[in-house]
Order: C-alpha cells, then sequence, then structure tokens
C-alpha cells in the first residue's frame, strides 16, 4: 500500500514509539493526525511531521473516552480526508506489584491501553467498512504473549487486544472486507516512559534487556501498514520468548522470579513523578528517546532479515518446494 498523501491516526503519538512513527509517516509525506492529551506535546510533534515533509493536524484526546475518539476520527476525516491507516499505540502502565494497586489504577490502565485500542478500532473500521478499505495497526507486545512481574495490568491490557484482534480479524475475513488488520509486537523500547510510569518500586524502572531504539519500532510499524502482515515479531527476542513461553513456560516462570524483579530496576531511586502519567500528564518536553540510549540498539537484524524481499523470496521457494515434495509424495502412494 502506497503511504505518501495517506491519511494516518496515531494515537499515543506525541513520546516514544508513537512520536518516533509519527515522524516516519512525515517523511513519507503522509498526512499524520496525532492523538494525546498533552497540548504542548502535540504542538511540538506536529511541528515535527511538518518539518520531515508531511502535513500534521494534532488533537487533544483521552482515548479511553469512546465518543472523544470517534469526534476525533469525524474531525479528521473532515479535515485530512478519508482515514487510511489508524494506529493505534496509546498506553499507560505501571510498575508494582499487583498487592500494591488500586482498584482504579487497573481500572485506568486497562481503559487507555486496551480499551482505547478498542475505541480506535471502533471508529476506524466504521468508516473503513463503508470504503471497504483500510488498514488498523494494533501495537502489541511480547508481553501480549509472556506476562511478566511488575506490569500485571499492562501484561493484561496487551494480552486482551491480542484476543480482540484475532476476533475481529476472522469477522473481517466472513465479511470479505478489504480492511486490514495486522499487529505488531514489540521488545523492550528506550522511550520516556519509564522516568513518568506509575512506579510502586524501591528503584528506578527499566526495561528488561535487550532494548532497542524507538525508531525500530517505527520502522516495523511503517512495513506493518504497508504490507498487513498477520502479526510482526520485531526482533529475535520477542519471537524466542513467545516460542519458549510455548513449551517450557514453568521454567520461564522461574527465571522471571529470579530476574525480573531486579531487571526491571536500576539502583537509584525514582527522581520525579511517583504517581506517573496514569491520570494526568506529566509536564515537560519530551521526544522519542529515554535514558537508555547507551544501550539501546539502533536496528534489529532479525526484523530486518524479516521485512526483506529476500527472506519472502527464500519463504516462497521452501514453501513452493514443500508443495513440490507432498505432491510427489501423494502420487508414489
Amino acid at each position: 500500500m502506497p503511504i505518501n498523501d495517506s491519511v494516518v491516526v496515531v494515537t499515543g503519538g506525541t513520546a516514544g514509539v508513537g512520536r518516533a512513527t509519527a515522524r516516519a509517516f512525515g517523511r513519507t509525506g503522509a498526512r499524520v493526525a496525532i492523538l494525546a492529551r498533552h497540548a504542548a506535546r502535540l504542538e511540538a510533534t506536529a511541528a515535527e511531521i511538518c518539518a520531515c515533509g508531511g502535513r500534521a493536524l494534532a488533537l487533544q484526546v483521552d482515548v479511553a473516552d469512546s465518543e472523544a475518539v470517534d469526534r476525533a476520527a469525524s474531525t479528521i476525516e473532515s479535515e485530512l480526508g478519508p482515514i487510511d491507516i489508524w494506529i493505534n499505540n496509546a498506553m499507560v502502565s505501571t510498575f508494582a506489584p499487583i498487592a500494591s494497586l488500586t482498584a482504579g489504577e487497573i481500572r485506568r490502565v486497562t481503559e487507555v491501553t486496551y480499551l482505547g485500542a478498542v475505541h480506535g478500532t471502533l471508529a476506524a473500521s466504521r468508516r473503513m467498512r463503508t470504503r471497504d478499505r483500510g488498514t488498523i495497526v494494533q501495537v502489541g507486545s511480547t508481553l501480549a504473549y509472556r506476562a511478566i512481574p511488575l506490569q500485571a495490568p499492562y501484561c493484561a491490557a496487551k494480552h486482551a487486544l491480542r484476543a480482540f484482534t484475532e476476533s475481529l480479524r476472522v469477522e473481517l475475513l466472513h465479511d470479505r472486507s478489504q480492511v486490514r488488520l495486522t499487529m505488531v509486537h514489540l521488545p523492550a523500547l528506550n522511550t520516556p516512559q519509564f522516568d513518568w510510569t506509575l512506579s510502586r518500586m524501591p528503584g528506578r524502572p527499566r526495561p528488561l534487556a535487550p532494548v532497542f531504539q524507538p525508531e525500530v519500532a517505527a520502522d516495523a510499524i511503517l512495513y506493518a501498514a504497508r504490507h498487513a502482515p498477520r502479526e510482526l515479531k520485531v526482533g529475535a527476542a520477542v519471537a524466542g520468548t513467545i516460542w519458549l513461553n510455548k513449551f517450557v513456560p514453568g521454567l520461564i516462570d522461574r527465571v522471571l522470579a529470579r530476574r525480573g524483579f531486579q531487571g526491571q530496576q536500576d539502583a537509584q531511586s525514582l527522581p520525579s513523578h511517583p504517581e506517573g502519567n496514569l491520570f494526568t500528564p506529566v509536564e515537560g518536553e519530551v521526544g522519542a528517546h529515554g535514558r537508555f540510549d547507551g544501550e539501546a540498539k539502533a536496528r534489529s537484524l532479525a526484523l530486518d532479515a524479516r521485512t526483506s524481499p529476500a527472506f519472502w523470496t527464500l519463504a516462497t521457494a521452501l514453501a513452493a518446494a514443500a508443495m513440490t515434495m507432498s505432491v510427489a509424495r501423494i502420487r508414489r502412494q
């Protein structure tokens, strides 16, 4: 699918993965609408999109509000044109044991990270179905397959989003709809969330290694918007974790019990924002990157291989060879 001059919506588009993704689409010449809560960061991101060569529309929206999301979709279509690509990226999380969380805090993570994506999907699909075209990209995670300690509400939200997406995919197939649905499962990323997420740990939150730059995620999302694979798992660590969890989940439990707590926090204490951005956005301008530039990888060789034409040439050749062997075996019988 050609991206240039498409109308693209990115929720949570003003920091981290969302900001890197908005810039990536801006560089293609797309018309990019960004939805987020913080007015100043919306303006800053819109300026970056325009500087990259795209056209920007910034809308102050809390994706937990379904009516606000639907109104935003109408505004986007009236100002930029029919929505071609909708990317559900907005999220909030917690770094805390379940016993230390309130029901309201868990509900809020669910309302933004899961229901926010549902609201975006409903708003996009209503409009795309009438035209019988368009692409919805769900931003998932390794944690949609394998939950880890200290992030239970976020893990649950990503699990729920994967189930919702699978149901919708089958319904679109049943209806012979040309609306495309794809899910991108991301690895640990160097984003600002680790300095503004609600935390009740003694140490400062950090991602479990290996860590990648948010531009790796943006490249994967751009690829998914163009080609709409069923799922795109970004990096060998994501694919490896999912496969190991399928066969030896008990072993993963024990490894995470031993390493998952200290592995998600640095020695120093959190400097500020102990309650994070859960209910209100944290002030201050940030970009796409967090504080882990020194260790974050700028490329994923596994993603490069997965998205290269050579990969698909090889996959097609192997599939053809397997089919030929199967036919020959049937004939011999």
